[in-house]
């Protein structure tokens, strides 16, 4: 599937699903063979250790759902969200990045219509 098509087919609040469902699970398909490797690197290793204790699989599996220790402000979180999206080439349309308010069916607003899940946002915003 190209990204063209994905993006047409499916909407942003369904692929923010799934890159959120990703980030806590580990990848999806085919490279989840992390865990095949993990059983592999396991069996490896106890062939080459002294007696003792033996090497698991789970010893090999990275932890996918590492996200803050302790909770965040609603500040701190703006400013995590407002990093990553300058960090991933996108524009800050709040108030303090120059934009309107985001929501005033300015520059935010302008291709709301042209999304598949316009409707079903604008009857959630009000």
């Amino acid at each position: 599937m190209s990204v063209a098509e994905l993006l047409r087919t499916h909407t942003s609040e369904e692929l923010t699903g799934w890159i959120a469902y990703e980030q806590v699970t580990g990848p999806l398909g085919p490279e989840r063979m992390d865990v095949l490797v993990a059983i592999l690197a396991a069996t490896v290793s106890n062939t080459a250790r002294a007696k003792g204790r033996k090497a698991e699989p789970k010893d090999f599996i990275p932890k996918w759902d590492q996200g803050a220790k302790q909770s965040m402000s609603w500040e701190e979180m703006l400013a995590a969200v407002k990093a990553i999206n300058r960090r991933m080439g996108g524009t800050d349309l709040t108030a303090e990045g120059g934009g309107d308010d985001g929501d005033s069916g300015g520059a935010a607003g302008r291709d709301r219509d042209r999304h598949a899940g316009a409707d079903k946002w604008r009857a959630r915003s009000r």
